[in-house]
């Protein structure tokens, strides 16, 4: 009985190693799997930051618009005032002063989005955090 006790683990080697093997083929996927987490969370940085620079310029582009349209509504309106030109005219204008403010609109409110996005890609409530003393 004793001899069977201690033949066991011999008899056992080939499962034992077996288990080893799949061991070690579970902490390799582990791995691949975080590495890959890792991997994701940095594209996603990379892409929100990417956003919101093409933001940034698509705001520029819309506040020179808007610029633009203030100015050219603002002498539509001083040429009415003179007879230059017809009502149809300032209402084109007043359309297209309309038209690229809310195009601002539209370029601040992707860039509020994306400026979420870029927190939720950090992880999120970072910045919020109670500050956590020893007293």
């Amino acid at each position: 009985m004793l001899t069977a006790q201690v033949a066991a683990p011999f008899y056992d080697h080939g499962t034992l190693k077996h288990r080893e093997a799949a061991a070690i083929a579970q902490y390799d996927e582990a791995a691949a799997d975080y590495q890959g987490a890792v991997l994701s969370g940095f594209q996603n940085v990379a892409d929100s930051m990417v956003a919101l620079t093409k933001d940034a310029d698509g705001l520029r582009a819309a506040a020179s618009a808007d610029a633009a349209a203030t100015k050219s509504l603002r002498i539509v309106q001083y040429q009415l005032r003179y007879g230059s030109v017809s009502a149809l005219a300032e209402l084109n204008a007043e359309q297209t002063y309309q038209q690229a403010e809310l195009a601002v609109v539209q370029a601040q409110a992707a860039r509020f989005s994306d400026t979420v996005a870029l927190f939720q890609a950090l992880g999120g409530g970072w910045w919020n955090r109670a500050e956590t003393t020893g007293s």
